[in-house]
């Protein structure tokens, strides 16, 4: 499972980001990368923005990786990643680090992540749930 994830990992891009205020879930699309072992999940935004506030409030965190096509073969064939955590804030000599890495796949967003106003959010992933087929949901338990 772990190369499964890995490629779709890989592949992919972009990301949809869940939070919540007060109980009102609220999603964002967000660039991605992740760590190697898969146990971290990276992604960046600016402080002024709802996003951010409810991160702060909370920082319980989803996140869905997918490889839809939007077509009908996607009931048989799709698969879409599901990664609960919790975010944080990453500060310091491990920002530098984290910004290679982010930067590494999205080298487009050099301008953005080096703002002042910009912050790098790393989501430490309790487990993905991966759902594929359609109906086939594996829970896939990431240890500290």
């Amino acid at each position: 499972m772990k190369e499964v994830l890995k490629g779709l990992f890989g592949f992919q891009r972009l990301a949809v980001l869940a939070t919540q205020n007060e109980g009102q879930p609220y999603t964002n699309l967000v660039a991605f990368t992740t760590s190697e072992d898969l146990k971290q999940l990276f992604f960046a935004t600016t402080r002024a923005t709802r996003k951010y506030a409810n991160l702060t409030a909370d920082s319980r965190v989803a996140m869905l990786i997918d490889n839809r096509s939007n077509e009908a073969t996607d009931f048989r064939y799709a698969m879409a990643i599901t990664a609960i955590g919790k975010v944080e804030e990453i500060k310091g000599h491990e920002r530098e680090e984290a910004s290679k890495l982010y930067l590494n796949k999205h080298p487009h967003l050099e301008e953005f992540v080096s703002s002042p106003s910009c912050a790098l959010l790393r989501i430490s992933v309790d487990r993905y749930y991966v759902a594929s087929r359609f109906q086939e949901v594996t829970e896939v338990h990431v240890k500290p």
